[in-house]
């Protein structure tokens, strides 16, 4: 897989902007908007179809665009019913085909829900799933990061910790860190220089510098309620304090991909790029 030269900025799904309406264009809109990046939103359905990935890969290398890819909501791999769990692997498996046969470099999603169980429990069973979903890819010739992301709420499995820990157990993957995630999760505690740094050398410490040349990162605005995350928000709409974060990723001289998951998509998106490029 490609190694990433700095940090780059891309946008959660297709520009707004982008007419017509489609992932090539949104690709070369994402181009035109002088941001680097673009999260394929297979949240929903895998929306690219087998016949127009390579296009969507040939335009993407064509015009420097780094793809990445979010996976469908519905993945559960501490599923209770078999049928469930088999269900989620293999949406796993997917959308991590698809987004590299767009060309995409790192495929995210929410791995799992504690429903109740505890923590190491849950943990040794997504690593089963994990790790078999991760088999069938290499099998398959599908070279990509697959990347468990940082919950946002209190009953999903994904802290830092466990998610670091997976990395060493699973080849192909690495974390997915979602700074705003995290913030709400702490209930607005974890919003500071020295937290966001906290959380950045645990990575570090767990998985090595090459980790933090290595990374896809969320941030965005957020609300949250005792429960952990509701919804994202605007930053003008949110107290998550992202110009910290951004400092504390250029000390560390993190690496990869950083995708804005505002619902204002490039507006945001061109936010944190600028707010980036103008620290010292």
């Amino acid at each position: 897989m490609k190694k990433i030269s700095g940090l780059l900025f891309g946008t959660p799904g297709i520009p707004q902007s982008t007419n017509p309406y489609n992932t090539i264009e949104g690709v070369l809109q994402v181009k035109k908007l002088g941001l680097s990046a673009m999260e394929l939103e297979f949240v929903h359905s895998v929306n690219v179809s087998p016949e127009k990935a390579p296009l969507v890969k040939e335009t993407a290398q064509k015009n420097g665009v780094t793809l990445t890819c979010h996976g469908q909501y519905y993945i559960n791999l501490n599923a209770l019913d078999k049928k469930k769990l088999e269900a989620s692997k293999k949406r796993v498996v997917l959308a991590a085909t698809r987004a590299f046969e767009c060309g995409g470099w790192s495929m995210c999603f929410h791995p799992a829900y504690y429903l109740g169980m505890g923590p190491k429990k849950v943990f040794q069973t997504v690593k089963i799933a994990l790790s078999e979903a991760s088999k069938e890819l290499k099998d398959n010739g599908i070279n990509i990061w697959l990347r468990p992301e940082t919950a946002g709420k209190h009953v999903q499995f994904g802290s830092i910790e466990e998610l670091c820990e997976l990395s060493l157990e699973i080849e192909n993957v690495q974390p997915c860190i979602d700074f705003s995630h995290l913030y709400a999760r702490s209930n607005g505690k974890l919003n500071t220089f020295d937290d966001f740094s906290q959380g950045l050398a645990q990575v570090e410490k767990m998985l090595g510098k090459e980790a933090i040349e290595n990374m896809h990162i969320h941030a965005q605005g957020i609300q949250f309620t005792e429960k952990g995350e509701r919804k994202h928000l605007p930053f003008n709409e949110s107290k998550f304090n992202y110009r910290e974060l951004l400092k504390v990723l250029k000390e560390f001289r993190a690496k990869g991909v950083i995708i804005c998951e505002s619902p204002l998509v490039e507006e945001d998106t061109l936010v944190l790029q600028k707010a980036f490029n103008e620290i010292k």
